[in-house]
């Protein structure tokens, strides 16, 4: 399993009902109906990705998250899950406010382009970043909301969400001594568990 779904794993408990948003092949909850006996739904777009996820057994439903999530009722699932996908939806802050009205919880992962390199990179090129964690050109990149972890943060305390955790880590999704000391510099990577204010 790729090293970022360990991560997101990790964090959900057993039985657990969980919403993967867009759960590409279902690796995630392939790995969590076997280890954790979750209950779990994954929606996704690409309908190679649809079928990968059929012949796995995991639960699918083809959706566009941009559609927003109405047809979910208000906390039917513990957890809503959603990997690197929140820069490229079209209202984010919408998406993540539909994600905890729908789940008690929800974890977000996502790139930094706050990171000293991108910064490098714009400062000494003139140009939009290109790096390991963003490696698109400007004009060819799924990434439509390029943000920090600093503006992201701002957003949860603008929309009153709680950061139950966070975890910040380098392009290989490895822990570094820096990355959780100046995180908007040095991270590559952040894995927010954000919940509702009591």
């Amino acid at each position: 399993m790729r090293p970022d779904l360990e991560i997101i794993a990790d964090l959900i408990g057993e039985r657990a009902r969980v919403l993967d948003l867009g759960c590409g092949e279902g690796e995630l909850l392939a790995h969590l109906t076997q280890t954790k006996q979750v209950y779990g739904y994954g929606l996704d777009v690409d309908p190679d990705n649809i079928t990968t996820c059929l012949a796995k057994g995991v639960n699918v439903i083809e959706h566009d998250l941009d559609a927003g999530l109405k047809e979910f009722a208000d906390d039917a699932f513990d957890m809503v899950v959603m990997t690197e996908t929140l820069q490229s939806v079209q209202h984010p802050d919408e998406l993540l406010a539909e994600m905890l009205r729908i789940g008690k919880e929800c974890i977000v992962t996502f790139p930094n382009i706050g990171h000293w390199r991108c910064r490098l990179h714009l400062g000494l090129k003139g140009r939009m970043p290109v790096a390991s964690h963003l490696p698109y050109e400007w004009y060819n990149t799924p990434n439509i909301h390029l943000f920090t972890f600093n503006d992201f943060e701002a957003l949860c305390r603008t929309q009153g969400y709680r950061v139950i955790e966070r975890f910040v880590v380098g392009e290989n999704y490895e822990d570094q001594p820096l990355s959780n000391r100046l995180p908007n510099l040095f991270g590559t990577f952040a894995f927010y568990r954000l919940g509702r204010q009591p």
